[in-house]
């Protein structure tokens, strides 16, 4: 047995069973070994390494196991960076097996010789080893996946192409050496009975009580359930946390944020409390002021307590069992008008968004595209956003009910998982459709190539679907608006704009379906069509570059304002707060339509809501 056949067999035992990856010498012993095992665990071939890391992160994202990728030396190892960062940055366990040059040339500047230990040092902080002998298996495999799981990060462990080629021999009962063993028990921290009091005294004194979850509350979601019934509180969720707690639920702001809900805006400005659980949302401007609310955190991990808010409680602990032991102190809500309000708030915001999503547009709206999936989502889909205008309309319009899963690059906020994390949920979840909603910017870095690996592997799905939907506007839409909010800049045409592709008729081209959708009254078919379709399907929706995707936050006080003055009749007041606001929204959208501008724009102008 060679050291490579030796890792693989120490994967299976981990219960690996795909390994994300793309060939090179680095990694020859690997691959001879991949040949002698049969292709198991199975060697997932993308386009790209960095794609490969994605593939990892959805993969892990959606199973719940660590995702495992491979690449060779040099370029290879370069390559899977991006995607390793996306991976801690979201708390995600990825575990990476690098190639690295032969023993014997190392530090002579040989080719593809790159100092890897330094390259990773910052990515895999937590566990980062080079092989330099077989003794030192099984030990650097079983701490890359013990590491991964306990501190839900990426870990590293460097294989020189020599080593993969010797005879392995298992570590003996010596000096100097480490045997290992297999396996990692469920385990589920508490804080001290003194602490979880403590909480409660403080949520009990509370009279309006917000929640804000995030993907650290997965696995509480009745817990979190029973607790918003009992305080009568609003709960709103960061967007890793979106399937968390099902929209459908009438006291479910929604997402929270600058791609938020107005819901989620006003349970924050409004409360006298707040809960946070399993989330780091770094966004404290979104938060109550920080002398308006009690607080209290409840996160397992100890490095991430603590911040964002001065909270009075911090909470170390899993969710649902620190929930557990909190419920039976916690005092049931009499007055339930906050409840209400948050209710109302809710039903009113879902109405909006439906009159959001009729607003004309040229050609087509994308919030019309994606709000027309919402109803037609089936209940155990997994929907996947990149980064960009896109994340807007996944944040805002869809609505998560059932076993539905979704996620996104959270914190990295990188361009280009949207396709990759889809095809990593489909060899996590073979049996349920996957949808990923993507720009054209992320369709051409990488989200187009990577329809290649759809069409090589999805006859090996039960069920096939696997939907992308391009918005299609020829412009790198989010940066164009935020160079407008922020800068008070027009589009900068040279660094903006994108040429149109034939993404439907590319992907015909390579054996999968599609369609190009370029009216409003086409969308609807065009997404019944892909939910029935017996194999991957890509839908190039041309959309309208002048739908702002982010709404101005920083005017809703304005807004506001102007609002009240014309409830109390200063007629002069709430004149001069308007001209003010429309002064400032036309610098900042310099060159652009006002939507009130539009065909039957006026019934779901935000603004006038």
């Amino acid at each position: 047995m060679k050291v490579s056949d030796y890792v693989l067999q120490r994967l299976r035992e981990w219960e690996v069973d795909h390994v994300f990856a793309y060939a090179g010498d680095g990694i020859n012993g690997l691959l001879a070994a991949w040949g002698r095992a049969d292709d198991h665990p199975k060697f997932v071939q993308s386009r790209h390494e960095e794609m490969s890391a994605f593939q990892a992160v959805g993969y892990a994202k959606f199973s719940g196991r660590a995702g495992v990728c491979a690449a060779t030396s040099g370029p290879g190892a370069i390559h899977l960076l991006n995607g390793l960062y996306d991976a801690k940055l979201d708390h995600v366990p990825v575990v990476a097996l690098v190639g690295q040059t032969n023993r014997s040339a190392m530090g002579g500047s040989y080719q593809q010789e790159i100092d890897l230990r330094n390259l990773y040092k910052d990515v895999a902080s937590d566990f980062c080893e080079t092989a330099t002998v077989p003794e030192q298996f099984p030990n650097l495999i079983d701490r890359a996946f013990r590491t991964a799981y306990a501190r839900r990060t990426v870990t590293a462990v460097i294989i020189p192409a020599d080593v993969q080629e010797l005879d392995y021999s298992p570590p003996t009962h010596a000096f100097k050496m480490v045997p290992s063993s297999m396996g990692l028990s469920q385990y589920a921290p508490v804080p001290a009975d003194a602490d979880i009091e403590r909480a409660a005294e403080v949520l009990n004194a509370g009279e309006k009580v917000a929640v804000l979850i995030g993907q650290g509350a997965r696995g509480a979601r009745a817990e979190v359930e029973e607790l918003a019934d009992v305080l009568g509180a609003g709960v709103a969720k960061a967007l890793l946390g979106k399937d968390v707690l099902p929209d459908d639920l009438p006291y479910v702001t929604g997402a929270i944020g600058l791609l938020g809900t107005r819901p989620s805006y006003e349970l924050m400005r409004d409360c006298d409390t707040l809960l946070m659980i399993g989330s780091s949302f770094p966004y404290t401007q979104f938060m109550p002021e920080l002398d308006q609310a009690r607080g209290v955190q409840i996160d397992i991990d100890p490095h991430m307590i603590g911040m964002r808010y001065p909270f009075e409680v911090n909470l170390v602990g899993d969710a649902a069992e620190t929930l557990r032991r909190l419920l039976p102190r916690l005092k049931r809500k009499k007055k339930r008008s906050w409840r209400e309000k948050i209710e109302k708030d809710v039903a009113r915001w879902w109405e909006v968004m439906q009159r959001r999503a009729a607003v004309d547009a040229d050609p087509i709206n994308p919030e019309y595209v994606v709000h027309a999936l919402d109803g037609r989502l089936p209940d155990d889909a997994i929907v996947t956003a990149d980064s960009g205008s896109a994340a807007n309309w996944y944040a805002r319009h869809l609505r998560m009910r059932g076993r539905m899963r979704g996620s996104l690059s959270g914190t990295l906020a990188t361009m280009g998982p949207g396709v990759p994390y889809a095809i990593g949920a489909k060899f996590a979840h073979p049996e349920r459709p996957a949808i990923a909603l993507v720009g054209d910017g992320a369709m051409q870095m990488n989200g187009m190539m990577e329809m290649v690996t759809a069409a090589k592997y999805w006859r090996n799905w039960s069920d096939p679907r696997l939907i992308v939907a391009v918005l299609n506007n020829r412009d790198l839409n989010q940066v164009t608006w935020e160079m407008r909010a922020m800068s008070g800049a027009p589009q900068f045409e040279e660094s903006q704009t994108i040429p149109d592709l034939p993404y439907a008729e590319i992907a015909q081209r390579i054996g999968l379906e599609g369609v190009r959708v370029e009216k409003p009254e086409q969308v609807e078919a065009a997404w019944d069509r892909a939910l029935t379709a017996d194999r991957p399907f890509v839908i190039d929706f041309r959309t309208d570059p002048a739908v702002p995707p982010v709404p101005p936050h920083a005017e809703l006080d304005q807004i506001e304002a102007a609002a009240s003055a014309v409830l109390k009749g200063d007629s002069d007041r709430a004149s001069m707060v308007k001209q003010g606001f429309k002064a400032k929204m036309q610098e900042m959208l310099p060159g652009t339509r006002h939507r009130g501008d539009r065909p039957g724009a006026g019934a779901g102008d935000s603004t006038g809501e």
